[in-house]
């Protein structure tokens, strides 16, 4: 994997996104930031597409499970592989029902993170 494989990271919290960019970057990867869903929503649209999106399930204002079901329904969009993190438990389900490909409890182990994205930068 080279620094062209994108993955797209939404969290209103700047210590996660921060944590998952380095983690990232050590890996090979780059990185795009969002902390407000809408931001990235215009970015997927006038930006090249990313190999993966990792997004909090909960953001200020927004609900991550909306912004999934706008992407599955943008045909341009949907082929795009995207990992629901949440801290709150019992919302795997929740999270698949609205498109996810994966759900990621929070705290999350950054090894099991890292394999989770290479599985889907694998399959696309």
């Amino acid at each position: 994997m080279s620094t062209s494989t994108q993955i797209l990271v939404l969290d209103d919290s700047p210590a996660i996104v921060d944590s998952i960019e380095m983690m990232m970057e050590l890996e090979g990867l780059s990185v795009a930031k969002f902390y407000k869903g809408s931001d990235m929503l215009n970015a997927l649209i006038s930006q090249p597409k990313p190999d993966v999106i990792l997004m909090d399930m909960w953001l200020s204002g927004e609900d991550g499970r909306d912004i999934c079901r706008t992407i599955r329904a943008d045909e341009n969009l949907r082929d795009i592989p995207v990992l629901i993190m949440s801290a709150s438990r019992g919302l795997e389900q929740s999270a698949l029902d609205a498109g996810a490909n994966d759900f990621i409890a929070k705290p999350f182990d950054m090894g099991d993170m890292i394999t989770r994205v290479r599985t889907y930068i694998k399959e696309n």
